[in-house]
């Protein structure tokens, strides 16, 4: 009878895979034979029938970037196993965890926590064909959030001209990838179109900038958008924002704890690209 290996698992003590640099890899490799198996190791070996289980303990560096699964660039990290048979057959298994390289708000400049604003004022049309400027101001509660938090928007849209605004919303977006939206509807010629604190959720999101990754850098920003109804192009306001870990110490008592994914989706670009 051939030998057989029914399971060969890579098992973490920590269940939710999260980890920060500077802390320990801990777990465990699972494997069931069916029949005696030689191995190669520090020497030959032979493994009989039945579940094996081999410890390990891996200590993760300070300063690790954060994990992280763009388009154009990943950072992910996995701990790997190799199971060598003396007739050179080996079989391998992998499994992946999450890294958060921290970033303390209350270590940032003290201006994040504060309240900042955008405003700008664009003309729509030319001449009497829906001609004439709408005025709009956003303004943020503060600068810096973490994952889990909301960001609270305030703006206030004035239309001066005879052009219709057809909608006005809010986006959280990476880079250009918009990840939380907020929609108001039509804004009439001579309207106002008002929002006080509306809630802009932020979902599971690696830190700004992967600290101690210089290949890629992550930016977040918060975009408010007016779209006229004409062939007019969209008109822009951009405030970018500083995301996270822990949250300011003012914050921390009343705010529900920061969010991490559970789970991390294993992301191979390249085989993106094939379909």
């Amino acid at each position: 009878m051939p030998r057989k290996l029914l399971k060969f698992l890579i098992v973490f003590d920590n269940t939710s895979l999260l980890y920060f640099p500077g802390q320990f890899l801990s777990g465990k490799v699972l494997m069931e034979l069916q029949d005696d198996t030689p191995v190669l190791g520090n020497g030959a070996s032979v493994l009989s029938p039945g579940i094996h289980s081999f410890p390990f303990k891996l200590g993760l560096p300070m300063g690790l970037p954060s994990t992280f699964l763009g388009t154009h660039g990943w950072v992910q990290y996995y701990c790997k196993a190799a199971l060598r048979e003396p007739n050179g057959l080996t079989h391998k298994n992998q499994q992946v965890f999450i890294v958060m390289n921290p970033i303390d708000l209350n270590l940032e400049p003290p201006v994040l926590s504060q309240e900042f604003e955008c405003s700008v004022e664009h003309r729509l049309g030319v001449g009497c064909v829906g001609g004439g400027a709408v005025a709009c101001r956003v303004a943020l509660d503060r600068g810096a959030y973490v994952p889990g938090e909301t960001v609270a928007l305030s703006a206030r849209l004035v239309n001066h001209s005879r052009t219709t605004i057809r909608a006005t919303r809010a986006a959280l977006t990476e880079e250009v990838r918009e990840l939380a939206t907020l929609t108001h509807g039509k804004t009439r010629a001579g309207g106002t179109d008002t929002w006080h604190n509306e809630l802009l959720y932020i979902p599971p999101l690696p830190p700004t900038n992967l600290r101690g990754c210089h290949l890629i850098a992550v930016q977040y920003d918060v975009f408010f958008i007016i779209e006229p109804k004409s062939l007019e192009k969209e008109v822009k306001l951009q405030l970018p924002i500083l995301l996270g870990t822990y949250p300011f110490s003012s914050e921390r008592e009343s705010a529900p704890p920061a969010i991490y994914p559970s789970t991390l989706p294993i992301f191979r670009p390249w085989l993106a690209e094939k379909h």
